[in-house]
């Protein structure tokens, strides 16, 4: 599959289903409205799947055809584009990682890899990572917990600090990140944070709730 998630699965009925049942941001609330009757504009103009639809959505001209039919005035393509894009979360680079030294980050780059992208296909296996360890003279511990945030930063939302986060409460691959009690894990990184002092304030429950339903459409590659 690979480091992101494939949009052309994603059939578009399939991706409305899912903003339809979705914990979504306060900013993004507005992309539950009117499915049916916006989706079905999509369907209209031959769009089958979430990579066609993006791929859309992109192009100046389809975009501003869109943006004359009623149902979507205002901000709501700006938004739904966003939505989409953030599936496919940026790599996290390696040497923002909290915890990796430099020297770790330094030898990476020695090999081509700077980032969570660059460093996914080369650990995903045990095999993978022992030969990877001897190539990069990095111990097998190191690039184990490297391993596992950069699976965790497969999460969209998932920054380098978060990864982190969750790496050091025990929630430390998507297979876990999946399973885990939203209310035990709102209070676990909020003790965290509490402790290390990462962000300011608190990190609200409803966060946790759409990063474990993110965990979940994230393909499980990685063998441990």
């Amino acid at each position: 599959m690979g480091y992101h998630i494939d949009l052309t699965t994603i059939t578009l009925n399939a991706y409305k289903e899912k903003l339809r049942n979705a914990y979504l941001p306060p900013s993004r609330v507005i992309l539950k409205e009117r499915l049916d009757e916006r989706f079905g504009h999509f369907a209209e103009a031959g769009i089958k799947n979430l990579k066609e639809l993006q791929q859309t959505l992109k192009k100046k001209d389809k975009f501003d055809s869109l943006s004359k039919e009623n149902c979507f005035k205002g901000d709501y393509l700006v938004i739904l584009l966003r939505e989409i894009n953030s599936t496919l979360p940026k790599p996290n680079k390696i040497s923002d990682f909290i915890g990796i030294t430099a020297e770790t980050a330094a030898k990476l780059e020695r090999v081509g890899v700077k980032d969570t992208q660059k460093l996914y296909d080369k650990v995903k296996t045990p095999q993978s990572r022992n030969e990877f360890s001897k190539i990069t003279g990095i111990s097998p511990d190191i690039i184990l917990e490297l391993t596992k945030l950069t699976d965790l930063s497969r999460i969209k939302w998932v920054g380098a600090t978060f990864a982190r986060m969750l790496h050091d409460i025990g929630v430390d691959t998507i297979e876990k990140a999946c399973n885990i009690d939203p209310n035990i894990l709102y209070e676990k990184i909020n003790q965290i944070n509490k402790d290390r002092n990462y962000y300011k304030g608190q990190i609200g429950l409803n966060d946790m709730r759409i990063f474990v339903n993110a965990a979940k459409e994230v393909p499980q590659e990685i063998l441990y």
